[in-house]
């Protein structure tokens, strides 16, 4: 078993309930962790016989561009069903950063935890 981790992907974005950020994007940061057996990978040396990250990525970056959320919470939960989808993960945590939500703070953030079944 190992985790992999891609942390801070930067993504412009519709993001939020109030009519500015309805109308412009903003700069969020996905980030991802997920479980997965390692043994078949490790032995082969093959991409075919891993998650292949760039994936994950790739359909993160897709489904907040080509969205609209009111809630980060809603984008976390759908990027974890993505992950998911791939047979060998079984657990992902994403974790979704919106910096500017809140002039009084640095940052604000969710995570959402998912486990396959």
């Amino acid at each position: 078993m190992g985790k992999t981790v891609i942390k801070n992907i930067r993504v412009r974005c519709l993001i939020g309930i109030n009519l500015d950020e309805k109308k412009e994007k903003q700069e969020i940061l996905i980030s991802v962790e997920f479980n997965s057996d390692f043994s078949k990978a490790s032995a082969s040396d093959k991409i075919a016989d891993t998650v292949n990250y760039h994936d994950i990525v790739t359909s993160a970056i897709a489904l907040a561009e080509n969205s609209h959320f009111n809630l980060i919470e809603t984008l976390a939960d759908r990027i974890a069903a993505i992950c998911l989808e791939h047979k060998p993960i079984d657990w992902v945590k994403v974790t979704v950063q919106k910096p500017k939500a809140l002039k009084s703070a640095d940052n604000v953030w969710v995570e959402v935890e998912r486990t396959r079944g």
